[in-house]
């Protein structure tokens, strides 16, 4: 039961992370997404500019150790979408550019939409 609830943490980081990237691509047909991808961006990227570590992470950590640990090796979890989350070569500096590019991406996503709504 803790692995899978394990898993579930992981698929829903993705998801967030997911979200925190792309979500400003949904604002134009629902613009009350923003209102929740907005503060979801700004988290994202002070975590990743702080050096922070994401609640969800221990989460996913404290589940893990009292499941055991892996019960088997090769599942989807673990091989493909664990290491979108913690690339082994996550320096400092990279995490610092990461966030950089959260927030130019979202800049530029938002200011278009901006623009797109001042014209009418």
């Amino acid at each position: 039961m803790y692995r899978a609830l394990a898993d579930a943490v992981v698929v829903a980081h993705l998801a967030f992370v997911a979200f925190v990237v792309l979500g400003a691509l949904l604002v134009p047909r629902r613009p009350w997404v923003a209102w929740i991808h907005l503060p979801a961006a700004a988290w994202g990227a002070a975590v990743e500019l702080a050096g922070c570590i994401c609640p969800l992470t221990p989460l996913e950590s404290w589940l893990r150790s009292r499941g055991g640990g892996p019960i088997y090796s090769g599942d989807f979890v673990e091989h493909y979408v664990l290491p979108l989350l913690y690339p082994a070569a996550l320096t400092r500096s990279l995490q610092v550019a990461l966030g950089v590019v959260v927030l130019m991406f979202n800049l530029v996503l938002y200011g278009r939409l901006l623009a797109r709504w001042a014209r009418g």
